[in-house]
């Protein structure tokens, strides 16, 4: 028996559990479309950009924990969706994109917005710098095998996504139904990687044997969903807890262990903690740039005289910023486990350490007391700590908040308690701007019946306006708070403070046009419903207005440019100082 390819691309996604296709139509993909249009358990996420699709993918993926699908067009619709596919790659987050292609009968001749300028039928080798595996389909018959292939790569080891590059013409060609039967049948529940007793005892005994053992914790704990254990382990064992940028909330943020971010936006006692460890337990971490100072030895890790061990499930991240003393290929939820019980067997009293948590909640509290003014503020335009005080008090623990780059992602980080682990979603390792409007989208599809807030500044949501005609199509109830400070304001405030101008960083025209856009009357224009906040006093009601109305609703709120505090390093200030003197040097 034998069926359109279409066809049984949409049954294999069907007999996967796929339930959403974020995408945008072209015309190397109406089959898909036509095949979709008839599918009961599949819907298809329109939007006006493929850049919103990949994102809102990627958020759909962080929550679901699985695979998520694009479809794209070819050239310039593939090309829209490489930034968001670029920053689920970064991230670690599995997604599978097919993408069409000019038809094979046409390789050679340069059809319509074929990419061609170094070989015919190429465009797929756009993606290879950053997709875990990019597969061009030269034959209808092997859809179904390279589909199967796409979901194990995307899903296995170190998620990540993986691009399905097919010539238009294969789409409406016949193939066997019992290729995507054998694909179905063929789906395994692969055993996770572990590690030994022997090794865990070893581990453990490093750990409770050092002076000041610090456990650091990376965005891996979330991928592999072992919060739980990573947090039993050190309540058992009173292990004071570091965590990267995508590590926030592994260890929920009111635990006593938990100190807090590292790196150039950590804090002064989560540097200090980590710089004088005398062991560092890394897991899920790759030590990133941001995250680790640079690698400034002076400011955040020094490896060694601190010795580390590190557990991943990507062997090419174990050693490859900081030499280790022990390093375990190992997915987390399972290592953790057995971390667990044999540090059970081995004390099953557990271990504590005089003053460790009076420490870190005197720090904390310190902390707290010292954002009291800002957070109470009545300022206008706001204060961003006023701000998430609001937001802390009126939205539910388990909410989601979906971040974009700037303020709203580094001073949520240093300020925001996240006590649910998995519902702080950010982009950290390509760190996009325009990430947090369309990936609260997708986390709201997966998760349809908590509350999502996404946090994004106004340079970040003008990247992609269009998120609200998605929303409004599909009925999507997302909450849009826009911290409004009419700036790139992170970067005008690197640039401020070394060079003591925002040429090209802020948005007021000198002179002349203040630029502040309204973006609750845009979204007002899309129709979906805005208010515009206009004191500081009255964004509260309107947040508890918005969560209660379960609809679609943007908050622009006028905000202070005011730079997050950092207390570590980045050495983009290398730039600014290459002879160490703070500041910009004329050499005229």
């Amino acid at each position: 028996m034998t069926a359109l390819a279409c066809e049984e691309i949409v049954r294999y996604l069907e007999g996967r559990g796929i339930t959403k296709v974020f995408g945008l139509c072209g015309h190397t993909n109406i089959a898909m479309l036509d095949a979709m249009s008839r599918s009961e358990k599949i819907d298809f996420v329109n939007v006006r950009h493929e850049q919103i699709a990949s994102h809102a993918a990627d958020g759909y993926a962080r929550v679901t924990r699985s695979a998520s699908v694009v479809l794209s067009h070819l050239g310039p619709g593939l090309t829209n969706a490489a930034t968001g596919v670029a920053n689920a790659a970064l991230d670690s987050i599995p997604m599978v994109v097919i993408a069409g292609d000019v038809p094979t009968y046409y390789f050679g001749k340069h059809p319509h917005q074929e990419v061609n300028y170094h070989a015919d039928g190429d465009q797929w080798q756009i993606y290879r710098p950053f997709v875990k595996r990019a597969f061009r389909v030269e034959r209808a018959d092997m859809l179904p095998e390279v589909l199967d292939r796409a979901f194990v790569i995307a899903e296995s080891g170190r998620p990540g996504p993986v691009l399905i590059d097919v010539p238009m013409d294969l789409f409406s060609l016949p193939i066997d139904t019992a290729l995507v039967d054998r694909a179905l049948s063929n789906r395994i529940d692969y055993a996770k990687p572990t590690i030994t007793e022997e090794l865990a005892e070893q581990i453990i005994t490093q750990v409770v044997a050092a002076e000041r053992p610090v456990v650091y914790a990376g965005g891996g704990v979330h991928l592999a969903d072992a919060s739980a254990e990573l947090t039993e382990l050190v309540d058992l064992l009173d292990l004071p807890v570091a965590h990267s940028l995508m590590g926030k909330g592994a260890v929920p943020d009111d635990n006593p262990h938990v100190m807090g971010m590292s790196g150039f936006w950590g804090t002064p006692m989560t540097n200090r903690m980590c710089l004088e460890a005398d062991w560092i337990l890394g897991l899920g971490t790759r030590f990133a740039e941001a995250d680790s100072s640079s690698w400034y030895e002076e400011y955040t890790f020094k490896m060694p005289p601190t010795k580390l061990i590190q557990i991943d499930i990507d062997p090419e991240q174990i050693g490859r910023n900081y030499p280790v003393e022990i390093g375990a290929v190992a997915e987390l939820k399972a290592a953790l486990g057995v971390l667990v019980k044999v540090a059970r067997r081995l004390h099953p009293d557990g271990v504590t350490r005089a003053g460790l948590t009076e420490a870190i909640l005197d720090d904390r509290a310190a902390r707290k007391q010292g954002l009291r003014t800002d957070q109470t503020s009545d300022a206008f335009p706001m204060n961003p700590a006023r701000i998430l005080a609001d937001l802390r008090e009126a939205v539910p623990a388990d909410s989601f908040l979906v971040t974009d780059v700037g303020w709203n992602k580094n001073g949520l980080a240093q300020q925001y308690d996240i006590v649910v682990p998995g519902t702080f979603l950010t982009p950290g390792g390509f760190a996009t701007m325009g990430f947090g409007s369309p990936a609260a989208l997708g986390t709201k599809l997966a998760a349809p019946d908590r509350p999502v807030i996404a946090l994004i500044g106004d340079g970040g949501f003008g990247q992609n306006p269009a998120v609200l005609a998605t929303a409004r199509r599909e009925q999507i109830p997302v909450i849009w708070v826009v911290m409004n400070n009419n700036a790139f304001g992170t970067i005008a405030g690197l640039e401020k403070a070394n060079y003591d101008t925002t040429y090209g960083t802020t948005f007021a025209v000198e002179g002349g046009d203040d630029m502040w856009i309204d973006y609750a009357a845009i979204a007002t224009a899309y129709g979906v419903k805005a208010k515009r906040i206009e004191s500081a006093a009255e964004f509260g009601p309107v947040l508890a207005e918005a969560l209660a109305a379960n609809e679609p609703f943007l908050i622009d709120v006028p905000m202070q440019n005011i730079p997050t505090p950092t207390s570590g390093h980045w050495n983009i200030l290398d730039i600014y100082s290459p002879d160490g003197v703070k500041g910009h040097v004329s050499t005229d």
